[in-house]
């Protein structure tokens, strides 16, 4: 029942157009976020562990600011799944750092996207699989007819879509091999297979070596992106941007080290547009206590 519900409220979605479905996502945080909620205190939580310099009244504000942008993030889902390609493209008016894929891939040797859940994520992953061969990594959602919908919406033109499974690394390498895209969300807490402990703004948390990992073994180059949500025009500037020394390295806590600094420098630059709802630092050290 509840994935039949989710399903007609992206349909829903996907017929209004994006300034009203932002609109719509303003309200619905509003109204939501009268009530308590365990979402919301994952948020106040995050910001407070992440932005301890901040002032109490300005944390609060960012937890607020980040709470509507969540809810934009669900109501803009239907037109990116739906649109088709001119209408996603007339709305990244603004790209930069491209350049970065064209270089990249005329080494042979494919890229590597590293594409954490700040801003449009969804618009990064259309708008790449429009212009390039790409296959990312995807975890099913848990209902089965939601699961079907999202996967049909993200390879409509032409991505795959890979398990986070040996299966799907093997792909992913694959793709690598024959100069294409890669994509990964770069910053899911992997548990405690296939990870280190890194400073993610301070604070532990386990990371994810695949992309270390497939760097070296590939060859690839690791460029990161990110879409940016405009206010006026209503729209997304996609950012893309050049990874850092050592983020290959076959020392994995350098390399998981050099990752989250590049997030961490993502997410300064749209902090209210980051997923602060989700537990990061769940996984903790041996001998930490729980955060959440």
């Amino acid at each position: 029942m509840r994935d039949r519900l989710a399903k007609l409220a992206l349909v829903f979605f996907a017929r209004l157009p994006l300034r009203t479905a932002y609109n719509l996502g303003t309200v619905l945080a509003y109204l939501s976020y009268l009530f308590p909620s365990k979402l919301k205190h994952v948020v106040k939580t995050n910001i407070s562990l992440c932005f301890p310099d901040f002032t109490p009244e300005y944390q609060a504000r960012l937890s607020r600011q980040c709470w509507i942008e969540m809810h934009k993030s669900i109501t803009e889902s239907g037109p990116l799944w739906t649109g088709d390609k001119n209408t996603l493209l007339n709305l990244a008016p603004k790209i930069s750092g491209e350049v970065l894929i064209t270089e990249a891939l005329s080494k042979g040797r494919g890229v590597l996207l590293a594409a954490p859940h700040l801003g449009a994520w969804e618009m990064v992953g259309a708008y790449c699989s429009i212009r390039y061969p790409m296959t990312s990594l995807y975890r099913p959602a848990r209902f089965k007819k939601l699961d079907q919908y999202i996967r049909t919406a993200r390879q409509r033109f032409g991505a795959t879509l890979v398990p986070t499974n040996s299966q799907g690394i093997r792909t992913l390498l694959r793709a690598l091999k024959n100069n294409e895209m890669a994509a990964i969300l770069p910053d899911q807490d992997p548990g405690r297979e296939g990870n280190v402990f890194a400073p993610f703004f301070g604070t532990k948390a386990s990371t994810m070596t695949l992309l270390a990992r497939l760097a070296r073994k590939s060859g690839a180059t690791i460029v990161f992106a990110y879409a940016e949500r405009l206010p006026k025009p209503y729209g997304f500037h996609i950012h893309f941007l050049p990874a850092p020394e050592n983020i290959n390295s076959a020392d994995l806590v350098l390399a998981a080290t050099q990752l989250n600094r590049s997030i961490e420098y993502c997410i300064r630059q749209l902090p209210a547009q980051y997923i602060w709802s989700y537990k990061r630092f769940k996984t903790r050290p041996p001998g930490e206590k729980k955060i959440y």
